[in-house]
């Protein structure tokens, strides 16, 4: 089976307007990411953001629960959170796993607004096959700027309702791709 990992990417991303910004992290971003992490069998998930401050913000919430007063009372948010890597960006992401596996990842874009793009089924077949490490990127603010999307090996088909209406959380998103393509299949 290939290792599987994940990025939640806060810059280069794109605001309401389509204009390129940082978005900021949030805590519950970095826990639910980190427990859907650990729920399916990810690897590491990153958190890459240019600002440094920001970065510190989002170590100190991690470390609250590796070294901290969580790490006594919630060793299940602790296990889940060791996964977490805090870095400055995609090539750090991309170095970091190549360091661990001794290969590129193959790179995969998620967004709402996609058009077509690899099925579920399809990556997941890739996932238990001996290939490459894969890596999902996820985008905050309203998705990837177009030059992430550039750097992906594949794109991922949206998740879409039974109506117009898509803009789920980057976490719900995370979740539902996630248990798509390593959750057990009902019998």
């Amino acid at each position: 089976m290939a290792d599987l990992f994940i990025a939640l990417i806060h810059h280069p991303v794109l605001d309401r307007r389509g204009t390129i910004v940082a978005s900021a992290i949030t805590s519950l971003d970095l826990h639910d990411l980190a427990r859907s992490a650990r729920t399916y069998g990810v690897r590491a998930m990153y958190v890459a953001h240019p600002v440094k401050e920001l970065r510190d913000f989002a170590l100190s919430v991690r470390d609250r629960w590796l070294e901290g007063y969580g790490r006594q009372f919630d060793s299940l948010r602790r296990e889940a959170l060791e996964r977490v890597a805090i870095v400055t960006d995609l090539d750090e992401v991309i170095g970091s796993i190549k360091g661990v596996c001794g290969v590129r990842p193959l790179i995969v874009h998620t967004s709402a607004r996609t058009q077509g793009g690899v099925s579920y089924q399809a990556l997941r077949q890739e996932l238990e096959g001996d290939g490459p490490p894969l890596l999902i990127l996820f985008g905050t603010g309203f998705g990837l700027a177009p030059q992430i999307a550039e750097r992906a090996d594949r794109i991922l088909a949206p998740i879409l309702g039974p109506g117009d209406y898509n803009h789920l959380s980057v976490r719900a998103a995370a979740s539902i791709i996630l248990d798509r393509l390593r959750g057990r299949l009902p019998c």
